[in-house]
């Protein structure tokens, strides 16, 4: 059975929007197909009059004399443009100062990457700017996406221009309009101001929000915003992070003492400070919710080795800082005398205070290297007053995190399936719970009693808190592709799900004496929202909408679930992209992303692979999340364990298949794969079993598992989740029959590798020998190596030249346009 929008509500709904459109612009716009054409309609602002300067001295420091066009680098914000009124070539306004600039505007709107001119006439002092960047218009490289074209020209009193502006060598059609509606662009992405953190006083009254905003360039400011929810007034903004003060309407900043850093407490209503804390050392700081105390976890560097030969004790000390190791000490906020909580080389890890602040949870983790778990863990219930030490759970694997009760007399666990002897496992028998895939359990600290709360419920646990105020359980959980919050009552059992307006609930804050919580989250077409919710009657009330600054004037196709019931009988989730302007007589290439690992992709708008990107740059796009995710139940997860890939290869080509067969608008012919990670292991393997894909990306691919898993730094902790009590020398057929490397000889696919030499998680060998292999059997395929990057790309600037090399190559080989590619790799004769 398909779950999807029917080609004709498709059309119907698109051919509304592209009326919409055409019926607001069909005036300034035309579409174009010629080598040259004439641009006649622009926005124009100005004139900006300038007065003629005082000539002080006939040279300047240079020894150069005034010269009429260098007034042209007179600063003026070029948005005034996108602004101003519609003119004709031929009623460009002039001006009667001595001296005048001049704003004109239009946009271009191309489909593949080009070079194009701009040939302007009857002009003598101008400059060409194409996204805000100086250019040389006989020479202007388009990407594909909306170009603001934008001349700033310098004009003289009562001179009168005969202007002409003409775009040559265009190629295929294009779009040349006044119109500010645009494309998605990288920039939409990577800029602009989002949420960080969020928190509530204890009265819900008072709201502080942490942004950050990332500039052009890749420049990042955090600041802080304090808000009163009740009148909607901004308090505070400032540069200095604010946190509450645990259970009251008071909140505290850390600044630099004399002695160490100082805690200030400052009443919202008065704006008056006072010392909580001096002098207090370096570490991370949690208050305690009675006010008399405040935790600090410190760290300590364990023994270091010579720089040059040094001994590796265990697999993960390869991995920087791994010797380090944390404790806890308890600050006094009336003496200030520092304590220290515990001592030892094991990890300890602060899980909670109870809300008397009388008992400290920590955690203990160790390394067991001999058996699955290889980490177990131990909690402990401490009594600062008395500092007696109960062990409520020894030795036990797979705990994620712990929470006291409101009263401390149990705990709430996150785990996976196996912890507390299986007791939570409800998968069929002789599968492997997903260690992904997390559930909640009640531990009685009495008794050592352990009750299973979500054995029966599909969605995998998140976020958590036991709420003081109501007893309830609140958490967010994957559900299928999204994220969403669930409450959950201790005493019936009974799950409520909250109606949740945005796809993907992102991160939530509650009130501790009000039913009230605040929360931002985003879906598959817009940025962050933040949000109020009403605890009691589940209403949410918008505060404020990034998404509609970020992506303002942004035209996006539209995205729908698209679902399938696979041959094993197994509903596969998915979704659908369209391009922007989309028009279902025309047919368009294709491409498939996936992850196919432990965990969905999930429904949201901002990641490293932005699908609505992919479908500006005019690709339908098909989003499949194949069995074994996490989110869709622990029978579900499981099929991910002990497979390597086998199956969810088979969704993956079932899924595309399938979605071809339901949509004749996508070319058969013209569809890639892209995925990363685990991903770009899938894509490697996929070439291996099929031949529906005209071009595939693997980044950060896993060839070879047995080369993962031994050189990763967390290569076999992660085969303890796809691998469970598989290893290489037990499994030959999942190690060696299932890896890419070992089937090299089937792919014809043309496969470009993407790689950070600085990988850790995937060593950049994985691709190097699939390369290698390709190479030597004479296939088509490219490798690039990003320059001191990680398993992700993070730096601002490599990750545009990235995301344009997968671009690049997609344009290759799925529209017939090798322009891009050989632009950024041109051939070497080597």
């Amino acid at each position: 059975m398909m779950i999807n929008k029917t080609r004709k509500d498709i059309t119907n709904m698109n051919t509304l929007k592209q009326s919409l459109l055409f019926a607001a612009c069909a005036m300034v716009c035309i579409t174009v197909s010629a080598n040259d054409v004439d641009v006649k309609t622009f926005r124009y602002a100005g004139p900006f009059d300038l007065p003629a300067p005082i000539l002080v001295d006939s040279v300047d420091a240079q020894q150069k004399t005034f010269a009429t066009e260098t007034l042209l680098n007179t600063p003026l914000h070029l948005s005034l443009a996108q602004q101003g009124r519609i003119v004709n070539t031929g009623n460009v306004p002039s001006s009667a100062s001595p001296y005048a600039l001049h704003l004109l505007q239009f946009n271009i709107q191309n489909a593949a990457y080009r070079k194009v001119g701009i040939e302007l006439k009857g002009l003598k002092h101008y400059q060409v700017y194409v996204d805000n960047k100086l250019v040389s218009p006989s020479d202007v490289t388009l990407q594909p996406q909306t170009h603001n074209v934008v001349i700033k020209y310098l004009s003289q009193k009562d001179s009168t221009y005969n202007l002409s502006v003409r775009l040559t060598n265009i190629g295929d059609s294009l779009t040349v309009s006044t119109d500010a509606r645009r494309t998605l662009t990288l920039s939409d992405i990577q800029n602009g101001l989002q949420y960080y953190r969020i928190g509530l006083s204890a009265n819900g009254r008072y709201l502080i929000t942490n942004y950050y905003d990332v500039m052009d360039g890749g420049y990042t400011r955090y600041s802080w915003r304090l808000t009163d929810l009740k009148t909607g007034t901004i308090m505070r903004e400032t540069d200095e992070a604010m946190s509450w003060i645990p259970g009251t309407n008071r909140f505290y900043t850390i600044r630099k003492g004399r002695d160490g850093r100082d805690i200030i407490a400052t009443d919202p209503l008065t704006g008056r400070e006072q010392p909580l804390a001096t002098g207090i050392g370096e570490g991370n700081i949690t208050l305690a919710p009675n006010g008399e105390y405040l935790v600090l976890s410190t760290s300590q560097e364990g023994p270091k080795e010579d720089a040059d030969i040094y001994e590796i004790t265990q697999p993960e000390d390869r991995q920087p800082g791994w010797r380090t190791r944390w404790n806890l000490s308890l600050v006094d906020l009336k003496t200030g005398l520092t304590r220290p909580l515990t001592f030892g080389y094991h990890n300890v890890s602060l899980e909670d205070i109870s809300a008397d602040g009388r008992y400290i949870l920590y955690m203990v983790s160790r390394s067991r290297l001999e058996k699955r778990p290889t980490t177990v863990s131990s909690l402990y219930k401490l009594d600062v007053k008395t500092m007696q030490a109960t062990c409520v759970a020894h030795d036990e694997g797979f705990l994620s995190e712990a929470r006291f009760s409101p009263d401390a007399s149990s705990l709430l666990v996150k785990a996976t399936a196996e912890a507390f002897n299986g007791v939570g496992k409800n998968v069929p028998e002789g599968s492997t719970p997903n260690m992904y895939d997390y559930q909640l359990f009640t531990l009685n600290v009495a008794n050592k009693t352990v009750t299973p709360l979500t054995k029966t419920f599909n969605p995998s646990v998140e976020d958590f808190s036991w709420n003081p105020r109501d007893g309830q359980i609140y958490f967010t959980a994957l559900d299928k592709d999204q994220q969403k919050l669930f409450r959950l009552n201790p005493k019936t059992s009974k799950f409520t799900r909250f109606d949740m307006p945005e796809d993907y609930v992102t991160r939530l804050a509650f009130a501790r004496n009000a039913p009230v919580a605040v929360w931002y989250g985003e879906s598959a077409s817009n940025s962050d929202r933040l949000y109020t919710l009403n605890l009691d009657n589940g209403k949410n009330t918008l505060l404020e909408d990034l998404s509609k600054l970020k992506l303002k004037d942004v035209d996006l196709g539209t995205c729908t679930p698209w679902n399938f019931v696979s041959s094993r009988g197994d509903t596969i989730s998915g979704r659908c992209y369209l391009p922007p302007h989309f028009d279902p007589n025309k047919k368009y290439p294709m491409i498939v992303n996936y992850y196919g690992g432990c965990s969905p992709v999930s429904v949201y708008f901002e990641s490293r692979y932005p699908l609505h990107l992919y479908a500006a740059q005019g690709y339908v796009v098909y989003l499949v999340n194949p069995s074994g995710a996490a989110g869709f139940g622990q029978t579900h997860a499981s099929r991910h364990v002990n497979t390597a890939g086998k199956g969810v290869a088979e969704d993956i080509i079932e899924g595309t298949k399938a979605f071809l067969k339901a949509h004749p608008y996508v070319d058969p012919k013209r569809v890639g794969c892209i995925g990363a990670s685990y991903g770009g292991f899938m894509t490697q393997y996929l070439q291996t079993q099929t031949d529906i894909f005209a071009a595939a990306i693997s980044h950060a691919g896993i060839s070879d598992h047995t080369s993962y898993w031994g050189e990763g730094y967390w290569g076999y902790s992660y085969s303890e989740v796809s691998m469970a009590n598989s290893y290489p020398w037990t499994r030959k057929d999942l190690y060696v029959d299932q890896s890419p490397l070992y089937n090299a000889d089937k792919i014809h696919t043309p496969l470009l590798f993407l790689h950070g030499n600085a990988d850790t998680n995937v060593p950049i060998g994985e691709s190097i020998q699939m390369f290698t292999a390709l190479k030597l059997l004479g296939r088509p395929t490219a490798f690039v190596v990003v320059n001191g990057e990680n398993h992700t790309i993070m730096d601002y600037q490599k990750r545009i030249k990235w995301q344009n090399t997968i671009f690049a190559w997609f344009a290759r080989y799925l529209q017939n346009n090798p322009s891009w590619w050989q632009a950024l790799y041109p051939d070497k004769k080597l």
